[in-house]
Formats: C-alpha cells, sequence, structure tokens
C-alpha cells in the first residue's frame, strides 16, 4: 500500500499562491487597486452585478445613475420604477428591492445613504455590518472593503472559488463562503496583493480554466496546479 500523502501545510499553499499570482501577472498584467466608486456605489454595483455580464452591469449601472441623481432618489423612488432602470441587467424583480432596502438601511433619520461608519471599524466588523445589510453576502462585503476602502478582504466568486480549489490552495470541501477568509489570509496581508489574486484569479476562470472543459494545454499555471489534465 502506498503511504498517505502528507497535507500540505498552511505555509506551502501560501508560497503557491504567490507563485501562481506571480504566473498570473506575468500573463495577464498586474492589475492595480484602485477605487472604482465610493462606498455606497460600489455596493450597489455589486448587487447590480450579481449574475449578469459585466457589460450589462456598467450600463445598468451608468442608466440607474442617468435616471437618480442621488443614492436618496433612488431609495425614495418607487421600487417599480428603479425596477424598469435596472431591468438590462437581469433579475430586476429581485435586485430592485434589494436596493433599496440596502439604502433604507444606510439613511440615518432619511439622510443621504451614508457607510462611513465603516471607518471606525475593524475589517472583521466591517464585513460583519455589511453581511447584515439586506441580501448582502461575503462576496459582496469583500468587494466593498477591497474595491471602495482598499482593505484586505477577498471576493471569492465561482471563478475563484473553482480555480482555486483546482490548484490545490483550498480543500475540496471548502464552501465558497468559508473560503472568503481563507483566501483573505493566504493572500494578505497587502490588499494590493489581494487584489492581484482575486483579479488574476477571475481572469483565469474566464479565459483558461473555465468549468466544464478547463484549456490546461495551454494554461500558464500547468506546471504547479496538480489538476492539470484533469476534468475537475
Amino acid at each position: 500500500m502506498a503511504p498517505a500523502k502528507a497535507p500540505v501545510t498552511a505555509a506551502a499553499k501560501r508560497r503557491r499562491l504567490r507563485d501562481v499570482v506571480a504566473l498570473l501577472d506575468r500573463a495577464y498584467g498586474r492589475p492595480p487597486l484602485e477605487p472604482r466608486f465610493p462606498p455606497v456605489g460600489e455596493l450597489i454595483y455589486t448587487v447590480l452585478s450579481q449574475n449578469t455580464a459585466d457589460v450589462n452591469t456598467d450600463r445598468t449601472y451608468a442608466e440607474l445613475c442617468r435616471r437618480y441623481p442621488t443614492w436618496s432618489a433612488v431609495r425614495d423612488a418607487p421600487v417599480a420604477q428603479v425596477e424598469q432602470a435596472i431591468a438590462l441587467g437581469g433579475l430586476s424583480h429581485v435586485k430592485a428591492p434589494r436596493i433599496v432596502a440596502i439604502l433604507q438601511a444606510l439613511s440615518a433619520a432619511g439622510g443621504e445613504p451614508d457607510l462611513s461608519l465603516l471607518d471606525d471599524l475593524d475589517d472583521e466588523h466591517a464585513l460583519a455590518y455589511l453581511e447584515r445589510l439586506p441580501g448582502v453576502g461575503p462576496k459582496t462585503a469583500a468587494c466593498v472593503l477591497l474595491f471602495a476602502l482598499g482593505r484586505p478582504a477577498m471576493p471569492v466568486d465561482t471563478h475563484v472559488h473553482r480555480v482555486a480549489r483546482r490548484l490545490g490552495l483550498l480543500d475540496w470541501g471548502v464552501s465558497a463562503v468559508a473560503a472568503h477568509a481563507v483566501l483573505t489570509a493566504m493572500a494578505g496581508p497587502e490588499p494590493a496583493d489581494i487584489y492581484a489574486a482575486h483579479v488574476g484569479l477571475v481572469r483565469h476562470g474566464r479565459r483558461v480554466c473555465h468549468a466544464r472543459r478547463p484549456a490546461c494545454a495551454g494554461c500558464p499555471l500547468y506546471d504547479l496546479c496538480p489538476s492539470a489534465g484533469a476534468r475537475s
């Protein structure tokens, strides 16, 4: 009987992730961490992006901002009108009431929706606060912290989760929800490194490491991927 393989240590996984990010940077370019929107805008954009292509998310967000000049105007609009404004992105019947509910939750005494309180919270409590908002999960919360505030939080979408498991960075039993904390610790503590890991894994999942037919033959990670050549 062959001896059981020793488990890969956390330190080894951190080294592997650093090597992965270096190769992805070489293949796709190093992505700079630059704020895209202020925190409330990033939160609404991320809600709109759920199960939606990037190009449609951009168009939907732009249309919402064109129709409503402030987030309080979105909050106070009839949900049916908000739904119409974001219809291009799909699932508007779910996203519209969610967006309105979030903006209501972020409004103190009817003022403009605001997330400045995050400045006074550490990363753990900031994530917990965001996840208490209507319909906000760990991925959306991490997007706000990383993309808008440059704080160390790894958003884990289906691409990141799939590629990280195939690379042996995550055990196969680790859920996407649990993977947020695991990959944040593995890629951190520098937000720029976490961002590079996130963007690189998303790009790679979209272009090469597809869900059903990964293009292993031309993969820049082939030599360090334990799943290379196997459909998983």
